[in-house]
């Protein structure tokens, strides 16, 4: 079990992705797992043992070493900035940033974005010369315009029918996401022989890829 792959693993949707595309490239994955409660999962026929966490936490699971690799949105690194590897683009995940407001919107004189990425935000306003002020809200984001607590929003969009519900449009789009594959600095150097051929088999299913 010491050279086990330690592998990060988000719960939600992007497991159901991930052990799918695991299982296409002949790594042994349950299926089942995420809607048990085990938090660790040991899997013996793919030497590895997973790490059932909430997808922000991910990148600091491997960069403190306590998951040699993980699976990871491009959203959540660029807001985490965590000290790791990108690996390997999975394609899988997919979906985009958005700043996003209602169809009347008019541009304020204090204007202010709520949303779950304030330094993606912030950072996106100022490369624009834009100065916002920007609320940091943990959930119910497209809630915020719809109140008066900002005038728009920066958030995650897939189908954008949540948008419609709420009468909310897409105003720009700010860039893809897809989930990643990453790992910590010194496994990666430790580990290399099991995290490459980890990520030639994947590499084979996919499109994009960022090998180090």
């Amino acid at each position: 079990m010491q050279d086990w792959l330690k592998v990060a693993m988000p719960k939600g949707r992007i497991y159901k992705q991930a052990s799918a595309l695991f299982r296409e490239a002949g790594f042994f994955v349950p299926e089942e797992e995420d809607d048990s409660r085990k938090l660790r999962i040991d899997v013996p026929e793919a030497g590895m043992q997973f790490i059932m966490a909430k997808p922000v936490d991910v990148p600091t699971y491997v960069e403190y070493g306590v998951a040699d690799i993980g699976i990871v949105g491009k959203d959540v690194l660029l807001e985490e900035n965590k000290d790791v590897y990108e690996l390997l683009d999975l394609g899988i995940g997919r979906c985009r940033m958005s700043v996003i407001g209602l169809p009347d919107w008019q541009p304020a004189i204090h204007p202010r974005v709520a949303t779950k990425y304030p330094n993606i935000a912030s950072k996106y306003f100022r490369e624009r010369g834009q100065q916002v002020e920007v609320i940091k809200l943990n959930g119910s984001i497209e809630l915020a315009p719809l109140i008066g607590l900002a005038d728009r929003i920066v958030d995650m969009v897939e189908t954008g029918k949540t948008l419609q519900e709420n009468g909310l449009i897409e105003m720009e789009e700010m860039f893809g996401i897809t989930s990643r594959l990453i790992a910590n600095r010194v496994s990666y150097r430790m580990k290399s022989e099991s995290i490459q051929a980890l990520c030639d088999r994947l590499q084979s299913l996919t499109t994009d890829c960022k090998l180090r």
